[in-house]
């Protein structure tokens, strides 16, 4: 796959209409950290189609005169130099094919122009960000790519390494000198209210590096709040194959997804930003009844199936949620447990909404890996899990169902499953060993514990969940 092998590809391929401007630093609108398979058959994904749906009515993306594609995407990889190398051979382009069942369509993706490897090019990734085509800075680093303290507050040590931060520090420095605007900031993790969490972070870290530019960013520059959803596993050398005989083509940056996507964003933008709502982006005044929505039922529903599954030889979320044990505890954790904690915004329905997800859990086509979802518990149960129990026992209900997963999550951490992938993985083995199976829950819940301060567990819960340990 290359801009020169793609005009080989079927007619029928569904594909971008826009020209594409060279890979040059100064013709990026959009810097991406986090340049995952998520990013790809997401964010990528609504910019194509923007970009494309202006292009047929002769204008740029913003809605402008010209064809031009002034939305490419610089992509930045944190660390691992992979994606790099199977992107940029391909001048940036590749498909997304969305499958359900025995269905599936492909569609070729030319948003991203270039990949980064932060590591090994800071300047250039800074200066990206500091030139005046860029307006938006995007982000899918996974919760721990924060640079989080328990408590929520930066760890600034820790962001000194390797982090998006010190080069936002260096950009916005750069734009301040040369009197540009500032640019949106725009947070596509699964935190809950991820545009406040990232303005006051970025706030943190310039107050102690770089404090003559924390009135600047405050001013200048914007940090919307926006709910992502699109189940994404990670590629398989299988689904590559299939997207070769489909193509014709070697696609080593192909995504594989379900046709279920959304987007929803607050209206908040520095300057001006790509038509997302053609590809199906809403725009809202208030991201937070759908955040709340996504984190405690999608996402909590399967931090659930994955540590459950896994305790029952289940390697796929299908086969899970396929498992007469699992699905009626899964749903009770979405229709009762969680959704009564959510006031939903006039059009969402709530019932409806869980419904709907177990049908997408059930597409045996995508083959998402409970281990994949299992990675980085202890930076995602908080607002997944903890948020509702303690909104639940503060109005004296139980939890039975999220129980029954935090017994599972601790049973994952103690290694039943092997090695643990948590950037806490050593601090919680630590507590294992001095708590035990009937202290572990005091010593990481309750005061002082690294998941303290959200919800303590009453007696009930604690009984329920020894027992189960």
């Amino acid at each position: 796959m290359s801009a020169a092998t793609c005009r080989t590809l079927p007619d029928t391929l569904a594909r971008f209409t826009y020209a594409r401007p060279d890979a040059a630093l100064s013709n990026f609108g959009i810097v991406h950290f986090g340049i995952g398979a998520f990013h790809r058959a997401h964010q990528a994904w609504y910019t194509d189609q923007a970009m494309s749906a202006a292009a047929a009515q002769g204008q740029d993306a913003q809605g402008a005169p010209g064809g031009m594609d002034s939305w490419a995407i610089l992509g930045v990889s944190m660390r691992s130099p992979d994606v790099a190398l199977q992107l940029n051979p391909q001048d940036g382009l590749f498909t997304v094919t969305e499958c359900c069942g025995t269905r599936s369509t492909t569609r070729l993706v030319g948003s991203v122009r270039h990949v980064a490897i932060a590591p090994r090019e800071p300047e250039a990734v800074i200066a990206a960000l500091a030139a005046p085509t860029c307006r938006l800075a995007t982000f899918t680093v996974t919760e721990k790519g924060y640079c989080r303290e328990p408590d929520g507050g930066l760890d600034v040590e820790l962001a000194d390494k390797g982090s998006f931060y010190p080069l936002l520090a260096a950009a916005f420095e750069r734009r301040r000198k040369a009197g540009l605007e500032g640019i949106t900031l725009l947070s596509c993790d699964n935190l809950p209210h991820n545009g406040r969490q990232l303005a006051r972070l970025i706030g943190e870290y310039l107050a102690r590096r770089a404090p003559e530019l924390a009135a600047w960013f405050e001013a200048r520059c914007r940090c919307p709040s926006s709910m992502v959803d699109r189940i994404v596993p990670a590629p398989t050398e299988a689904d590559r194959a299939a997207v070769r005989t489909r193509l014709g083509l070697e696609d080593a940056a192909a995504v594989v997804t379900e046709p279920f996507s959304q987007w929803v964003i607050e209206d908040d933008f520095a300057q001006d930003r790509p038509r997302w709502e053609v590809a199906g982006a809403q725009f809202v005044r208030d991201v937070t009844p759908y955040e709340t929505a996504k984190l405690r039922m999608l996402n909590g529903a399967h931090s659930a199936l994955a540590y459950l599954g896994l305790d029952r030889g289940h390697t796929f979320v299908h086969q899970a949620i396929g498992d007469p044990a699992l699905r009626p505890l899964v749903a009770t954790l979405m229709r009762d447990e969680a959704a009564s904690t959510i006031t939903a915004a006039p059009e969402q329905d709530l019932p409806a909404y869980a419904g709907s997800l177990l049908e997408r859990f059930d597409n045996e086509a995508l083959n998402h890996r409970l281990r994949q979802i299992a990675m980085d518990g202890s930076q995602k149960i908080p607002q997944r899990w903890l948020e509702t129990l303690a909104i639940r026992q503060a109005r004296g209900l139980p939890g039975t169902a999220l129980w029954a997963a935090l017994a599972a999550w601790l049973r994952h951490v103690r290694g039943d499953h092997g090695p643990v992938d948590d950037p806490f993985a050593t601090e919680l083995a630590a507590a294992w060993n001095q708590a035990g199976r009937f202290g572990i829950v005091d010593s990481l819940f309750g005061e002082g514990g690294i998941l303290g301060g959200i919800w303590t567990p009453d007696e009930v819960a604690r009984a329920y969940i020894n027992a189960r340990l």
